[in-house]
């Protein structure tokens, strides 16, 4: 290929990893806040929360970049750049599956250690911070690392809004040289090289996380801050 060609491709790459990041936070902030939502004590707070994971988990990517795209701006005048309408529609889509993630992750907490953050007079808040957080986070990560992943192949998909990601760019290549073969694999071997970088960040993440709280997550967090409010006096109750 030449320089002008491999400089096409280089500007898909950035746009996919700019999609890519822009995405993941959101997906992240989603999947935190209604996977919080679908553990609370008010069962309104729940259904919402059930609702929204229900109705995106099971509708299309694709379509949903679709109905973004183009929908929105027909029917409520919100005309958005192709980047952020892909990262709205990915955004949510994907982080309608790890509020499963979050659920799941916060009510595999061993009970005990729930029961000892109450017996400390912990507000629900502090209880999630201090107690059940700290103890899910890292055994999100491995899970949370494959929707990552599968996030990055779903960018893909705003190719079908003309975006210049590198898939787009790709075929505009391959049309301008007419070398399908040649063109795709190093699609593949690019995507695999994000993947790939991707999941060893991912790896290093969790075994920092795991490090701070220590192999036996069932030892951390009341039983430490009830050591803490013995030897303090203060009831243990945490600013």
């Amino acid at each position: 290929m030449t320089s002008g060609l491999w400089e096409l491709v280089l500007k898909g790459v950035w746009t996919t990893v700019q999609l890519l990041v822009f995405s993941a936070l959101l997906a992240t902030a989603v999947s935190f806040v209604v996977g919080i939502a679908r553990t609370h004590r008010l069962w309104i707070v729940r259904f919402v929360a059930g609702f929204y994971t229900e109705v995106f988990r099971g509708t299309s990517a694709l379509v949903m970049i679709f109905w973004v795209f183009f929908v929105l701006p027909v029917a409520f005048g919100w005309q958005l750049v192709p980047l952020w309408a892909g990262t709205l529609a990915l955004g949510l889509t994907y982080g309608a599956y790890g509020t499963e993630i979050v659920r799941g992750a916060l009510n595999a907490v061993d009970p005990a250690q729930k029961e000892g953050g109450i017996a400390l007079s912990f507000t629900p808040w502090q209880r999630l911070r201090l107690v059940l957080l700290p103890q899910a986070v890292p055994e999100m990560i491995p899970t949370f690392c494959n929707l990552l992943i599968e996030l990055l192949k779903g960018t893909a998909l705003v190719s079908v809004m003309g975006m210049g990601d590198l898939t787009f760019s790709a075929n505009l290549v391959r049309l301008a040289l007419q070398q399908s073969a040649e063109i795709y694999t190093y699609v593949l071997l690019i995507y695999f090289a994000i993947a790939f970088v991707l999941t060893r960040l991912m790896r290093s993440l969790e075994k920092r996380l795991k490090a701070r709280v220590g192999k036996d997550a069932g030892t951390f967090s009341a039983a430490r801050e009830l050591k803490r409010a013995q030897t303090t006096g203060v009831g243990g109750r945490v600013a």
